[in-house]
């Protein structure tokens, strides 16, 4: 949802941020460029395309970072209330409503704690185990997506300098039309177009390399506590051995 809204959002602040710089631009003064014509416009078709793509790509990277960061939250992941609940349960020795309350809550605290009170009945060294491998299991999904923002941040740098050099190959092109003799502004569509495709491809990747590192430490710290807790929580079972049925 949180993406959905900010894929809307995105484009919305584009259009207003280029709407301003093409009032902003004074009438009496033709020869001067607006911040759109500079860094949102390419003369050539290509180059354009890339541009555009690069944009929405940009727009996309930044939606899905915030959209990462809102799903891995410690509240989300690590509910402090379904910790407390459980932990007063198995205190009282009530081990089925422990089960049914950590069966509720999806979070991945939730799950490491019901399918380590599934496997009461076989011993603590199960249930530990059981933690150990719903734990990297869990892990492994939630980084699996937060991988997109590594390769966006690898590829569109390359998708930038894809633009520059056919920027570059177009300018050599006028270069040889004119004879080794072509008027400034002729050179100035594919230079400008190789300038502005690898300023997008870096505008891109830094945020989506950033977010990629943060959210991934971020994932990998909490999942680190969430197995802390949980092994915690079945700490009573250690002395005594008793499963779920031993209990109310």
């Amino acid at each position: 949802m949180h993406l959905k809204y900010s894929l809307l959002i995105a484009p919305t602040m584009l259009m207003a941020t280029t709407t301003h710089a093409a009032v902003g631009t004074d009438s009496s003064s033709a020869n001067t460029t607006s911040y759109f014509t500079m860094f949102f416009r390419s003369d050539d078709m290509l180059g354009q395309l890339i541009i555009l793509l690069l944009v929405l790509l940009s727009a996309f990277t930044v939606a899905y970072i915030i959209k990462l960061f809102v799903d891995h939250r410690r509240n989300v992941l690590l509910p402090a209330i379904l910790h407390q609940e459980v932990e007063q349960l198995i205190g009282q020795k009530k081990y089925r409503q422990a089960i049914e309350v950590a069966e509720k809550d999806r979070s991945y605290l939730g799950l490491l704690i019901s399918s380590a009170m599934h496997q009461a009945p076989h011993g603590y060294s199960q249930m530990q185990r059981t933690i150990e491998e719903v734990a990297d299991a869990e892990t492994s999904r939630m980084l699996r997506p937060i991988e997109y923002l590594n390769v966006i941040g690898n590829i569109s740098p390359m998708m930038g300098l894809l633009g520059t050099v056919y920027g570059m190959i177009v300018a050599f092109e006028q270069l040889v039309a004119a004879a080794g003799r072509p008027e400034p502004h002729e050179l100035a569509a594919g230079i400008g177009t190789a300038l502005v495709t690898t300023l997008w491809g870096l505008i891109v990747a830094m945020p989506a390399l950033a977010g990629y590192a943060l959210i991934r430490n971020k994932v990998d710290t909490l999942t680190a506590d969430g197995l802390t807790l949980a092994e915690q929580l079945i700490c009573p079972f250690n002395s005594s051995e008793k499963g779920p049925s031993g209990g109310q």
